[in-house]
């Protein structure tokens, strides 16, 4: 039988990736509400050597994990699908996938086709219905961001990968509570599935970030409460959290818009809207690890972007 090896989260914000020496010089070109703070040239030299850190220690403990295969929860942001048909979840079930790193190179990943047919056959016994995907849908760009940065930044490219799409973006988004359900779902068909392989399962994205958007800020007491309920092994209370929250009147940086290249102009679901809602990858991680309490490794607000980068994981068996 196959064997949950370990369960990680990591942010994948551009600024993870990027010169300190930058961050300032970008963050000068975005909209930011005035109230954000500003970190001089050395406060970003630290707090990019944290994430350095924060990355370093996930990638040692997902080498000790040994796993035989990754299950990536991530999002598309318009890479592989687009309006004319946008799945809210997915599973990627071909035997390679290809797309961009963070310094503009490309990368050639395998994939899992026998774990992805388990983990659609599973989904749609407990009453999901994933689409699923058995090439690349746009070659000549490649998969999302969302899995190529957990690539990249854990592993050696040689470790087999399945992606499981989330639509956190594009309204209406699926709810945190079906993400937990979601996560908890893949959590049993792991347990299930006859081959003994080791399994590891990655959240990929947030936390609290509405990149470009107008009056960006960054709202650590969100974070940290999301982050209180998975150190403390609750996932439910994560994705409660996370849906009883309600955008304050007024404010632009979650304002949805109107039909537009990269906003459907539909009714969205309750919570944090913009790149935030990528929390809800963590959430569906969580899932897979319910009553286990969670690693935090580090929590790092990087103000010129602004994002709440952080960094945990679940030891497995």
């Amino acid at each position: 039988m196959a064997t949950l090896a370990g369960v990680f989260a990591m942010s994948h914000s551009p600024f993870c990736y990027m010169p300190p020496e930058r961050w300032n010089e970008v963050r000068a070109s975005r909209p930011l509400r005035p109230d954000v703070p500003r970190d001089d040239v050395e406060v970003n030299r630290a707090k990019a050597a944290r994430v350095a850190t924060a990355f370093a220690t996930l990638r040692a403990e997902l080498a000790a994990a040994a796993p035989d295969v990754l299950v990536v929860f991530g999002d598309d942001q318009l890479e592989c699908f687009d309006f004319a048909n946008f799945p809210t979840f997915a599973v990627y079930a071909g035997g390679t996938f290809h797309g961009a790193l963070a310094d503009g190179g490309r990368a050639r990943v395998p994939g899992h086709p026998a774990l992805a047919a388990a983990l659609l056959a599973g989904l749609m016994r407990r009453g999901f219905d994933p689409a699923f995907s058995l090439d690349m849908p746009r070659p000549e760009r490649g998969i999302g961001h969302a899995f190529l940065r957990p690539a990249e930044s854990l592993t050696d490219f040689s470790t087999p990968i399945v992606p499981v799409f989330l639509n956190c973006y594009y309204a209406p988004q699926p709810t945190a509570r079906r993400c937990y359900q979601l996560g908890a779902a893949v959590r049993e068909i792991i347990a299930e599935h006859p081959d003994p392989i080791r399994v590891a399962v990655v959240g990929s994205g947030g936390l609290w970030h509405t990149p470009r958007a107008k009056d960006a800020y960054l709202d650590e007491a969100f974070d940290r409460a999301i982050l209180k309920a998975m150190t403390a092994g609750d996932a439910r209370a994560m994705a409660r959290h996370f849906d009883d929250y309600e955008v304050p009147a007024g404010d632009a940086s979650q304002a949805l818009g109107g039909r537009g290249p990269a906003a459907t102009g539909l009714p969205g679901a309750g919570g944090p809207q913009g790149g935030t809602r990528e929390t809800c990858n963590w959430i569906a991680a969580a899932g897979v690890a319910d009553g286990t309490p969670a690693t935090l490794v580090d929590y790092v607000p990087i103000y010129a972007s602004p994002i709440g980068a952080g960094f945990a994981f679940w030891r497995g068996r």
